[in-house]
C-alpha cells in the first residue's frame, strides 16, 4: 500500500508529492491537505500512543535509534574492531551469518532490495539466454518500481496471474510464452501477505523446473515464514536458486538486503552491484543493525504470527458485534504477522477515527495508513510485533468498538 511509510522506499518524496500537489484541481489540493494532516497526526500518535500492535523502529528519533543500536551491538559484533570498508568485515560477517540460515553457498548485501532482485535476474537472464521473468500481477517489481525491470535492466516482466495469492503449478506450466526465470514473492503482501501451501509451493517450483526455468525468491518477508510452512529457513530456500531477503522490515534493520545463492552467482552478483553503484564505502550502522535484527527479532516472528491468528480472529468478532454490514480480514488466519483489513467507509473517514482513538484513548488498534480499493470500501494493513503481544483478544475486541463507535458517531 504505497500510501503509507511503513515501508520506506514505496512512498513518493516531498518534491514529488508538492509537484502532485501542484498540479491538482483546489477540490483535490483540499482533499490532500486533509490527507497530510492526518498523516502527520498519526506519525504524532505513533509516538505518544500508549497502546500499539507494533512499535517498528524506524518510528522513533535518530537519538532512540542510535541508542537501541548501541545497547544490543555487542551482543552481536566485537565493536572494538574496525569498520567495514567496500564490504569486508562487519558486513562480510552479515553474509556469513545469512548464507548460514538460508543454506547457501553464499550471500552479498545489498543497499536495496531493489537493485538486489535486478542483478539477481540480470544474472540468471545471461546464463539461460532469456530476460523473461514470470511473476505475480502484484509482485513488488510491478507495482512499486517504477518498471525498473525493464527501464534498467532490459529485463522482460511477464504477469503468470493477477489473482490474490501465489501462482499455481497449472498456472506456470501452462502459461503460453516461454520464460527464463519464475520470481516468486513470500509472502506476497499486496495480496494480503499470503502463502502457499508447502506443497503448493514445491509443485510450483517443479513446474518452473519442467519448464526449464530458474526460481528466485522475492524473499523479503521470507523470515515470517517457517511458522506457516512448518519448515526452517534453509529448507524453505532450497527450493529456490536464488533468494533475497530483507534487513528491515521483518527484523526491524535500518536498511539493506541480501542476495543468497550459488557462490558462482553471488560472486557475479557482486560485480554487477557495484556497476549499480552499490559498493558503498561503510555501511556498517545497517549491517549491525541487521545482525541485531537477527539475532532479537527473528527468534520471535513464530510468535508474533501465532498472535496475529488471536488478534484477527478477535477483529471479526468485534467487527461482527458492532454491527457493521461486512468487514473483512485478509486472510481469515493470518499467514505471517502482517494482514489486511477490509471496511465498508471511504479512507478518510477511517483514517480519521483510527488518528482520533489514538489522540483520545491512547489506543493505536490501525496504525497504517487506509487506501480506497472501490467506492466507499478503503483497506489498511495490520501488523503485531512485540508490543502487540500485551494485546488480549478482549482488548481487541474493546478497541474494535471504540473505533466502530467513532465511525457512526
Amino acid at each position: 500500500m504505497s500510501d503509507t511509510a511503513v515501508h520506506g522506499q514505496e512512498q513518493p518524496n516531498q518534491e514529488q508529492a508538492q509537484e502532485q500537489a501542484q498540479e491538482q484541481p483546489p477540490r483535490e489540493q483540499a482533499q490532500e491537505q486533509t490527507r497530510e494532516q492526518i498523516r502527520t497526526r498519526r506519525r504524532a500518535a505513533h509516538r505518544t500512543a500508549t497502546r500499539a500492535l507494533s512499535r517498528a523502529g524506524w518510528h522513533g528519533t535518530l537519538r532512540e535509534r542510535l541508542t537501541r543500536l548501541m545497547e544490543a551491538a555487542p551482543e552481536v559484533y566485537d565493536l572494538d574492531e574496525p569498520g567495514d570498508v567496500y564490504g569486508n568485515r562487519v558486513v562480510a560477517a552479515l553474509e556469513d551469518r545469512v548464507a548460514a540460515l538460508l543454506g547457501t553457498e553464499a550471500a552479498a548485501f545489498f543497499p536495496t532490495g531493489t537493485m538486489a532482485q535486478q542483478v539477481a535476474l540480470r544474472c540468471w537472464a545471461a546464463r539461460t539466454g532469456d530476460p523473461t521473468v514470470a511473476l505475480h500481477a502484484l509482485a513488488h517489481p510491478e507495482l512499486h518500481e517504477r518498471n525498473a525491470f525493464s527501464q534498467v535492466s532490459g529485463l522482460r516482466p511477464v504477469r503468470v496471474t493477477s489473482e490474490p495469492r501465489l501462482p499455481t503449478a497449472a498456472e506456470v506450466r501452462d502459461f503460453e510464452e516461454p520464460f527464463g526465470a519464475l520470481m516468486l514473492e513470500l509472502p506476497l503482501r499486496d495480496g494480503g501477505f499470503v502463502l502457499p501451501t508447502w506443497q503448493e509451493l514445491t509443485e510450483t517450483v517443479e513446474a518452473a523446473r519442467g519448464r526449464d526455468a530458474v526460481v528466485h525468491f522475492d524473499g523479503a518477508r521470507l523470515w515470517e515464514t517457517t511458522e506457516h510452512f512448518g519448515r526452517p529457513l534453509d529448507e524453505i530456500a532450497a527450493l529456490a536458486d536464488s533468494v533475497y531477503v530483507s534487513f528491515y522490515k521483518s527484523l526491524d534493520g535500518f536498511s539493506g538486503a541480501a542476495l543468497a545463492g550459488p557462490s558462482t552467482l553471488v560472486e557475479e552478483a557482486r560485480t554487477w552491484r557495484h556497476r549499480y553503484g552499490g559498493m558503498v564505502f561503510q555501511q556498517f550502522p545497517a549491517a549491525l543493525s541487521a545482525l541485531v535484527g537477527l539475532e532479537r527479532e527473528l527468534p520471535r516472528l513464530p510468535e508474533y504470527v501465532r498472535h496475529a491468528r488471536v488478534v484477527a480472529a478477535a477483529l471479526r468478532e468485534g467487527f461482527a458485534a458492532a454491527g457493521l454490514p461486512w468487514a473483512r480480514v485478509h486472510p481469515e488466519e493470518p499467514h505471517t504477522h502482517e494482514f489486511q483489513v477490509w471496511l465498508p467507509y471511504d479512507p478518510d473517514v477511517l483514517a480519521e477515527a483510527a488518528v482520533r482513538q489514538a489522540e483520545e484513548t491512547g489506543t493505536l488498534l490501525f496504525a497504517d495508513a487506509w487506501v480506497a480499493r472501490g467506492p466507499d470500501v478503503a483497506a489498511t494493513e495490520v501488523t503485531v510485533r512485540s508490543a502487540g503481544l500485551e494485546w488480549t483478544a478482549d482488548d481487541v475486541r474493546t478497541a474494535v468498538a471504540d473505533f466502530v463507535a467513532r465511525l457512526n458517531g
